[in-house]
């Protein structure tokens, strides 16, 4: 089996499947590039009975020839059949196959990118609703894994759907990108890995995506790879914007301008906003381009503290957009050493804040562990209230089932952080503001979140009863 780093539970449920006497449907989706594959193939290398990877943009003629090519491969005795007509013959095709082998033990079939099979007017997916319902279901020796980028996809037509597929996959994975400790186990497997704040960096940039920390060259620093990838000429990275969505979804033009609306605004909009400012109708279409982008981790959709579900705020969180929206897009003629030339800039340092920000909301998981709270029930969220000019906003209220109210300010900085006599005075305020504002009778207490930690002295010991520093992410 490859080497792979993390996804410890997964991996335990796909071997599991070894184990069981009954059939296996599995659904595996994520982002684009999060490593469904590897995870597939890592685990059960050399042990497919078939596998067959779907192709973009080909009709379904060309679909059939290249499932006619995969079954040759696997079973020669095919190679002087004709390419299916149709997909309910290819998969009569399949079972003619698998029934040809007598072997006791698990016949494990893997499509990969199932979605690009689903080409208009195919019928692929009743065809794959027959073979599941009339033969595969009724075989316990059958495991079938499917797996796609196209989220929504997989989880509208295969997971949730009311159909002939109602209730037909056994499990499913919704693969996430690495949390900052796989990040770390992830380059510790390469070799030297990059120190916690160089890690952070990279993570501002690239989150826990596996391809593209592929790419970081482990013996340069955080900012230097950031230029290389991002900046150079020929950077990997430079273009990947555009392929990203285009390959997920058939009409990315709407999904392009969620995007790219939301990263104007770091705190997010309400969907009123957010379309006034995408040019989007308000119909179902948009409806559904939202929840695409939800489903498939871009973007995020989160209720204010003491606030209605129907009062969401959407807000971007996928670090590569954010970026290159922020420095890349905009930038045809950039100096080929930019990052490396702007790192002390007021641009980077406000973007590097706000992405701090983002990792954190990543690993609350982490976070409630380090504050001692991890089986606390908790509610988390954001807050903003006030009155005329004394309003505020807090990017992170975590409310405790044990009557308390953690109020979280979460800072980067290049050594541990300061408070001063006016920030402090601005803390308080925003305390006050908090407490009168959501009349809350449990107890309020201020909590850090920073790289370094605080400076001691007079206020930070007033006013912090928690602070966490960046190791505990990497809890």
């Amino acid at each position: 089996m490859a080497k792979i780093t993390g996804r410890k539970e997964e991996t335990a449920l796909l071997h599991s499947l070894l184990q069981s006497n009954r059939p296996s449907f599995v659904a595996v989706y994520g982002r684009r590039r999060v490593g469904k594959t590897f995870l597939v193939r890592s685990v059960f290398e050399g042990r497919f009975t078939f596998q067959v990877t779907g192709i973009a943009n080909v009709d379904t003629a060309q679909q059939l020839t290249n499932f006619h090519g995969a079954l040759v491969r696997q079973f020669p005795e095919f190679e002087d059949y004709p390419v299916a007509k149709d997909w309910f013959q290819a998969f009569q095709y399949l079972i003619k196959s698998l029934e040809s082998r007598t072997s006791v033990e698990k016949k494990i079939l893997f499509w990969d990118e199932l979605p690009w099979f689903d080409t208009s007017n195919s019928f692929f997916v009743s065809a794959l609703e027959h073979f599941w319902n009339s033969w595969a279901s009724a075989r316990p020796d059958i495991v079938l894994i499917v797996c796609g980028s196209a989220a929504s996809w997989m989880i509208n037509k295969l997971i949730n759907d009311t159909g002939g597929l109602y209730n037909r996959v056994t499990h499913h994975i919704n693969l996430r990108p690495f949390t900052l400790s796989e990040c770390e186990a992830f380059f510790k497997e390469k070799g030297p890995a990059p120190d916690r704040y160089q890690l952070l960096q990279l993570f501002m940039v690239f989150g826990g995506i596996p391809f593209y920390l592929e790419a970081v060259n482990p013996r340069k620093s955080a900012a230097q790879n950031i230029n290389d990838l991002c900046f150079a000429p020929g950077g990997r990275f430079r273009n990947e914007f555009e392929k990203l969505y285009h390959s997920l979804f058939k009409k990315a033009d709407k999904h392009i301008a969620v995007i790219e609306a939301l990263a104007q605004k770091s705190k997010g909009l309400d969907r009123d906003a957010l379309l006034k400012a995408a040019k989007l109708p308000n119909g179902g279409n948009t409806s559904l381009v939202l929840r695409e982008l939800e489903q498939s981790n871009f973007i995020q959709k989160y209720t204010m503290f003491g606030k209605q579900k129907n009062n969401a705020i959407y807000q971007l969180t996928d670090f590569y957009s954010l970026f290159y929206l922020k420095f890349i897009k905009n930038n045809h003629e950039v100096d080929e050493d930019f990052w490396l030339n702007s790192l002390d800039s007021p641009e980077i340092r406000a973007w590097s804040g706000y992405a701090f920000e983002q990792i954190c909301l990543y690993h609350l998981r982490q976070i409630k562990h380090a504050l001692g709270i991890g089986s606390v029930q908790t509610r988390s969220s954001a807050w903003f209230g006030g009155a005329g000019t004394e309003k505020t906003q807090i990017d992170l209220v975590i409310d405790r089932r044990d009557q308390v109210i953690n109020l979280c300010e979460m800072k980067f900085s290049i050594k541990t952080f300061t408070i001063d006599k006016e920030y402090a005075d601005t803390l308080r305020q925003k305390i006050g503001i908090f407490k009168e504002h959501t009349k809350t009778p449990k107890s309020v207490w201020l909590t850090f979140i920073t790289t370094f930690g605080l400076t001691p002295n007079t206020y930070a010991k007033s006013l912090v009863h928690n602070e966490l520093t960046m190791d505990a992410l990497f809890g």
